[in-house]
């Protein structure tokens, strides 16, 4: 079979050697997923050690994502620049060294730049990967080939809070990151044997202006958003003064692609009216693709009492539903229309979402297993079609940049969401502990929780400090309800996006 590498590079290669490419770039894709998810089940016990609010703790998780998003699109210009392997073993080397350095930070700021660091190793993997695969393989195996890479994306999520809740309960959280070190070795070891992609190109310029424009107005936005909620927002200068940098750099980097020549963005992708949906699309999918990985290791270790490891099993029945909906799509992906199979994976979300926001603090083990798990299998419906989506009819020259790109996309919705959802989870609290406190009566009048249930009025200060701590308790749970309804709200706006996209023949359901 002949392929090309790079728009140029024609290379013979046997079906053997394609798919023991495919699975190393499988391995390597599963080494990022496991980075993002591993932190989510140890954050509780992060945030007790450094002592931290819920609003900083989370900086861990999004900066790791902007450092990610800021990185990614640059992707193409480094695998053109020191080649795809070469960039592969740096990176991959990079990421090694900084989680080893994450796992042995001795404050929250440490940990924060080496979550950065560690974001930037990891952001071109998985586009360099995906690039790979889709250049290797003919386009008609590429349902197929990437139902299989796809696995990647499933399998980081099911070993990653698994292994790493258990390392997190038995050791501290500091193996959850230790654990990522020898997976890096096995895809540095694999890379170097079977990666042999060592093209060029020293013509192809890198667009300065158009990236450090993009990574300050991202910086500065994640940075408004995430700080907002405790400087209260626009009542702060450093807020307002954040917002004005985002908007003026953002503004340059828009400009800057319709006046130059030789832009970071070729504004050629965006004539692509399916790969510009498929971009609204992933950056909707991205605003809901962690939300109930964020919410449940709170959620389930502070109102509940569950500990790390079983909290890390709880978050594997995620990855788990999105192994069985992607082996599922396995065989099922050439037989229906991708966008009805696309409909069904946010469908399922949104199902799984209006369940979420029924919780109450007492539900059930069966019932945050079940919901997450149909969450998870929803999301093994959306990688492959929306994969086909997009790239079905963008020219095999902007295939590089087009998927820095489209994965740049996710990691904003991803880090804003973040940002957002915990903003709302504060503010929910807040407000509803404040509604809440109003029926509380040490009067005990005919309106008082307290007398209608015929308890006691509390007489003692621990009796009060009690009191109070149930009160939050309960305005918490309001709090993670809330940002389940904007997760399911978000899932089924999808779906009409969906409808826009209009498929070559050959792509539509056989």
């Amino acid at each position: 079979m002949t392929t090309e590498l790079n728009g140029s590079q024609k290379i013979s290669m046997s079906s053997i050697r394609q798919y023991l490419i495919l699975a190393t770039l499988t391995f390597t894709t599963m080494l990022y997923t496991m980075t993002v998810m591993i932190a989510n089940v140890a954050l509780p016990k992060i945030q007790g050690t450094f002592a931290a609010t819920q609003d900083q703790i989370a900086l861990i998780i999004t900066f790791n994502i902007v450092a990610t998003a800021v990185v990614t699109p640059a992707s193409g210009w480094l695998a053109s620049r020191f080649s795809r392997r070469n960039l592969l073993i740096y990176c991959v080397s990079g990421f090694i060294i900084s989680s080893t350095l994450c796992g042995a930070s001795q404050n929250l700021e440490q940990l924060i730049i080496f979550r950065i660091l560690q974001g930037g190793f990891g952001a071109p993997l998985v586009p360099i990967s995906m690039a790979m695969v889709l250049d290797i393989f003919d386009k008609s195996e590429h349902g197929t080939v990437s139902a299989i890479f796809g696995m990647g994306v499933v399998f980081g999520p099911i070993i990653g809070p698994t292994v790493g809740g258990f390392l997190s309960e038995e050791l501290g959280w500091r193996w959850v990151f230790f654990l990522l070190v020898p997976f890096g070795v096995m895809v540095l070891l694999a890379i170097i044997a079977i990666i042999d992609d060592r093209s060029q190109s020293q013509s192809l310029k890198l667009d300065w202006t158009g990236l450090i424009s993009l990574c300050v107005g991202i910086g500065a936005l994640q940075l408004m958003l995430d700080r907002g909620q405790r400087l209260d927002w626009f009542s702060s200068y450093e807020i307002i003064t954040e917002l004005i940098i985002a908007v003026v750099a953002l503004y340059i980097f828009v400009a800057h692609i319709f006046t130059t020549n030789n832009p970071f963005i070729n504004f050629n992708l965006f004539l692509n009216k399916n790969y510009l949906l498929g971009l609204i699309i992933m950056f909707l999918f991205g605003t809901i693709l962690w939300t109930p990985l964020i919410i449940y290791p709170p959620m389930m270790q502070k109102l509940q009492g569950y500990p790390e490891d079983i909290t890390g099993l709880f978050l594997a029945l995620r990855g788990l539903g999105t192994l069985c909906g992607s082996t599922l799509l396995v065989f099922i992906n050439k037989k229906f229309d991708p966008r009805f199979i696309l409909s069904i994976g946010f469908l399922l979300q949104g199902i799984a979402g209006i369940y979420m926001a029924s919780f109450d603090i007492n539900l059930s083990a069966f019932d945050l297993a079940w919901a997450n798990t149909l969450a998870g299998f929803g999301v093994g419906f959306v990688w492959v079609p929306l994969t086909l989506i997009t790239f079905s009819t963008l020219n095999k020259v902007y295939l590089n940049e087009g998927n820095a790109f489209w994965h740049l996309i996710r990691n904003i919705g991803s880090s804003i969401s973040i940002s957002i959802t915990i903003a709302l989870i504060i503010r929910s609290t807040a407000i509803n502990y404040e509604d809440l406190s109003h029926f509380i009566s040490i009067f005990g009048d005919s309106s008082s929780i307290i007398t209608l249930r015929g308890a006691h009025l509390p007489v003692s200060t621990k009796e009060l400090v009690e009191l109070s701590s149930e009160i939050n308790r309960q305005s918490r749970m309001i709090g993670y309800i809330n940002a389940f309804h904007l997760y399911y709200w978000i899932a089924f706006a999808i779906i009409p996006v969906i409808m826009l996209v209009r498929l070559p023949t050959d792509q539509k359901s056989g």
